[in-house]
């Protein structure tokens, strides 16, 4: 994850030279901070029309099975990406989205809700691939993308205290026109890029973000090849799983669980708090993951993240506000883990480049299954034991398979040795 030291010095070196990229970074913080209150809002606005958390899991669930599928279709029949044409229809999806959600009442038109969600996620990283891809020269690509993280990230702190201004007791129209602001404002820094881009020379690129190749695969070939691959990267794999898997339960029972401290106008600040670190750890990751390697450093951090979050239902027993800063020092462990992990992947496509598509659709792959078990697994857990205990249940899981990946990768070490 990228901090905002990475974003200071990006601006010192190349000033206005890169506006384009400033632009886009704006435009995304602002659609960022629309897309991040109605995230808040939708397991209140499903609980607050009778529905429970099980039912609210399932839900929230179908958006990354809408946005995988959807992602399949747009890389075998779309054979050419233009951010200005994926932009467009990424903002007038996204404005249908909090008028869906105004009017539904119903499980389907919330499925309709999760698929329009599903599609406008994916719509906004296709644009800002090939805009970069663009606007950038490649060996700057890595620099460009981490800036609009470090837009996103920063978004992704204030939208939960916005949307705890917006939802006082209960979801309204407040909620979905203070949210439509934001995506106007997106909206006119968009004009504003399109305008800056018109005559700025760009690269053309092929549409490879998909994966086309000269000579496609069948799907059995490419089964196989990802079960190969999968083999050597198969750790990783499973704690990418595990993390957005934890990601997903902050993000669907967070809010319903920050209600119940009655912080009223700073109930969002259990999300922001979860959402803060990734600004700051970018300073001193680097020097953790030289020194100890970026999977130790990274099953070490999950396990210390784990154990911490598997006290959440002890604290919240004794002083619920307290949860706030347990949460802060869970999100500390877990960011550094996310940049570690990542890490770690980029290590294997050097070793390997040819496969490299094949080891980030696997990363994907494992990404969009963590945001479809962990909205359903944390709805069940909830409606079962409640959320407290829900993120308790989640930490002392985390435990048991912390200590097997780190277990697995002395003996591998040991083989290696050998």
């Amino acid at each position: 994850m990228s901090s905002v030291r990475h974003l200071y010095l990006q601006i010192k070196q190349y000033k206005e030279s890169h506006k384009p990229l400033y632009v886009l970074s704006v435009m995304i913080f602002f659609w960022t901070i629309f897309d991040s209150i109605l995230s808040y809002a939708i397991p209140l606005i499903l609980t607050e029309h009778g529905f429970s958390s099980t039912v609210m899991g399932f839900i929230i669930g179908s958006s990354s099975i809408a946005g995988a599928a959807f992602d399949f279709l747009m890389c075998r029949f779309v054979k050419k990406v233009n951010y200005r044409r994926v932009f467009m229809a990424m903002f007038a999806i996204s404005a249908l989205y909090p008028l869906v959600l105004w009017q539904a009442k119903i499980v389907p038109m919330y499925l309709l809700g999760m698929i329009i969600w599903g599609i406008y996620y994916d719509l906004v990283n296709f644009g800002i691939f090939d805009f970069v891809s663009r606007y950038t020269e490649k060996d700057e690509h890595s620099a460009s993308f981490g800036i609009v993280q470090v837009f996103k990230s920063l978004a992704g702190i204030i939208a939960p205290l916005i949307a705890g201004l917006l939802i006082v007791d209960f979801v309204d129209w407040k909620t979905f026109a203070g949210s439509f602001v934001f995506l106007s404002i997106g909206f006119l820094f968009l004009i504003f890029l399109l305008i800056l881009t018109r005559k700025k020379k760009m690269t053309v690129i092929d549409s490879e973000e998909c994966g086309t190749e000269e000579k496609p695969r069948n799907f059995l070939n490419e089964f196989h090849l990802w079960k190969s691959i999968g083999k050597y990267i198969f750790p990783a794999l499973i704690l990418t799983f595990f993390l957005y898997t934890v990601e997903a339960f902050f993000w669907t029972i967070g809010p319903i669980y920050s209600e119940t401290l009655e912080l009223g106008e700073f109930n969002g600040l259990l999300l922001t708090m979860y959402s803060l670190p990734s600004i700051f750890v970018g300073w001193f990751i680097s020097k953790l993951t030289d020194r100890y390697g970026k999977l130790k450093v990274a099953y070490a951090s999950f396990l210390v993240a784990s154990i911490l979050l598997s006290g959440f239902a002890f604290v919240s027993a004794y002083l619920p506000v307290l949860t706030i800063g347990l949460t802060f020092l869970v999100a500390i462990m877990i960011a550094i883990s996310f940049p570690s992990v990542n890490g770690a992947y980029a290590d294997y496509i050097s070793d390997g480049p040819k496969t490299e598509k094949e080891v980030e659709s696997l990363e994907d792959f494992f990404t969009n299954m963590g945001y479809v078990v962990g909205p359903i697994l944390s709805g069940v857990l909830a409606d079962f034991f409640g959320a407290d205990k829900a993120f308790s249940f989640i930490g002392v899981v985390g435990v048991v398979l912390s200590l097997i990946l780190m277990r697995a990768a002395a003996k591998r070490a040991k083989l290696n040795e050998k």
